[in-house]
């Protein structure tokens, strides 16, 4: 066989198996979840709502107002074993942010807060005495079709 025909022949199994290639997947992806779960020091699990009522839900404010934001929840754990969370901070995102993304918001949200990341860093260490940070997840839901 000619290297013309080779070719020719290559070329068409290729554009016969494209079909196959282009199948629907059973899913679409969709919105991307963040997962915190934390735990409570012993006394301050009211003035930790405080704050999540507070500044905390002013954050999440302004993401559903720039659109970044889909909903947010605060989970109680019900029945909790030793070591484990007691709250579950629940953020649901329109899709993952690229960095410039997220530097712009974060700038948002330090003109909202009157307060820079050095500021943001010290009232994160002041919170420490209410909670301890037990873990971080993020995942992305799959639509089924």
């Amino acid at each position: 066989m000619s290297m013309k025909a080779t070719l020719c022949a290559a070329l068409a199994a290729l554009a016969l198996s494209a079909p196959a290639l282009a199948q629907d997947s059973s899913y679409t992806p969709g919105s991307v979840w963040q997962f915190s779960s934390v735990q409570v020091e012993p006394g301050k699990f009211e003035a930790y709502m405080d704050y999540l009522g507070g500044s905390w839900r002013k954050v999440q404010e302004l993401g559903k107002k720039e659109g970044i934001v889909v909903s947010y929840h605060v989970l109680s754990v019900n029945a909790g074993r030793h070591g484990e969370a007691d709250l579950i901070l629940a953020v649901e995102l329109k899709d993952y942010q690229s960095n410039a993304q997220r530097l712009a918001f974060q700038n948002k949200i330090e003109a909202m807060l009157a307060a820079d990341v050095r500021k943001q860093d010290v009232a994160s260490a002041e919170r420490g005495v209410m909670r301890k940070l037990v873990g971080n997840m993020e995942l992305q839901e799959l639509v089924l079709k």
